[in-house]
C-alpha cells in the first residue's frame, strides 16, 4: 500500500496564506497543514480548523523569525545562522520555546497530530531533541523526516541542492533520536528540492513513481494578497502556483489511477 500525507507549512502566517491551505484541502489533494503559534493569523487559523474539522491539523515550531512565546517581548532570532550563534552562545532554552508554541495551539482547542519545524531547524542537534521530547510529553507522535526522494531537482538553486545533500548526511542520528523517543515519521519525504517551483505534471509524475509505505509531501500554497505581499518571505507568487497545482484535476485523477491512499497523519499506520 502507498500512502500520501500533503502536508502544508505556514499555517497560521497570513489570513491570505490560510486561505490558500484550506481552498487547497477543500478543491485539491492536500490532507494535512501545521499551525504557527505565533503567526500574525492564528486566530484566523484556528477559526478554519473549526470550520474544516477534516483538516489534519500539526505544529509549525518556530525558533526563527517571529516573536518568542516562552519570554513575551523577545524576538526568535531572524535567520538559521544566528539562531546557530546563540544556541551556541547558550542564549535560548529550546525545550521551553516549543513547549509553550504547543501549549497555544492546545489552549485553543486543537490536537496536533503532527510536528515539524520552520526552516528544518530540527536538524540542529539540540532542537531535534527539544522535539522529540515535545513530540513524548504532549503525545504528537508523528515528527517530520525532511530528507527528500530522489527528486529532480535541476530547477533548484545550487544553494538549495546543497542543503538537502549536507541534511541527507544527518538521517542516521535523526532516526536514533526520534527512536529513543518513541516517535514516529514517514517512510519518505518529498518537497524540499521543489519549494515554490512545481506543477501539476511535476505532481503526477511524483504520484506515478511513489515508493511503497508512506510519504510526507511538503507544500507551501496560498492566496497573493495584501498581507502575504508585505509579510518577510521569499514566498510570495510560489505559493498561487502551488495552490493551482494542488488543485489540478489530473493530480486527483493520477492518485485514484495509482491507487494511493491520500490521507492525514491520524490515518497512517503505525
Amino acid at each position: 500500500m502507498r500512502y500520501l500525507v500533503v502536508n502544508a507549512d505556514d499555517f497560521g502566517f497570513t489570513r491570505d496564506v490560510n486561505a490558500g491551505i484550506v481552498r487547497a484541502h477543500r478543491e485539491g489533494i492536500l490532507t494535512a497543514t501545521t499551525l504557527m503559534a505565533n503567526g500574525d493569523a492564528f486566530a484566523d487559523a484556528v477559526r478554519l480548523s473549526a470550520e474544516n474539522p477534516s483538516l489534519d491539523i500539526g505544529v509549525h515550531l518556530q525558533m526563527v523569525q517571529g516573536q518568542s512565546l516562552s519570554e513575551p517581548g523577545r524576538l526568535l532570532p531572524a535567520t538559521v545562522g544566528a539562531l546557530i550563534g546563540e544556541l551556541f552562545a547558550g542564549r535560548w532554552d529550546v525545550l521551553k520555546e516549543l513547549e509553550a508554541q504547543v501549549e497555544k495551539i492546545l489552549a485553543a482547542g486543537i490536537k496536533p497530530s503532527h510536528l515539524d519545524t520552520h526552516k528544518h531547524t530540527h536538524l540542529l542537534p539540540p532542537i531535534l531533541d527539544a522535539v522529540a521530547r515535545v513530540s513524548e510529553k504532549y503525545a504528537i507522535r508523528w515528527v517530520r523526516k525532511p530528507f527528500d526522494l530522489p527528486l529532480d531537482g535541476r530547477r533548484a538553486s545550487w544553494k538549495t541542492r546543497a542543503a538537502s545533500f549536507a541534511m541527507s548526511r544527518l538521517r542516521g542520528h535523526f532516526d536514533r533520536v526520534l527512536a529513543r523517543h518513541g516517535a514516529l515519521a514517514t517512510n519518505h519525504f518529498a518537497g524540499f528540492l521543489w519549494t515554490g517551483d512545481f506543477s501539476a505534471q511535476d505532481l503526477v509524475q511524483l504520484l506515478e513513481a511513489l515508493p511503497q509505505g508512506s510519504t510526507e509531501f511538503m507544500c507551501h500554497p496560498g492566496i497573493l494578497g495584501e498581507e502575504l505581499r508585505a509579510a518577510p518571505t521569499r514566498l510570495k507568487e510560489s505559493r498561487e502556483l502551488e495552490l493551482r497545482a494542488l488543485t489540478d484535476p489530473s493530480v486527483r485523477q493520477a492518485i485514484t489511477a495509482s491507487g494511493i491512499r491520500l490521507v492525514g497523519y491520524n490515518d497512517l499506520p503505525r
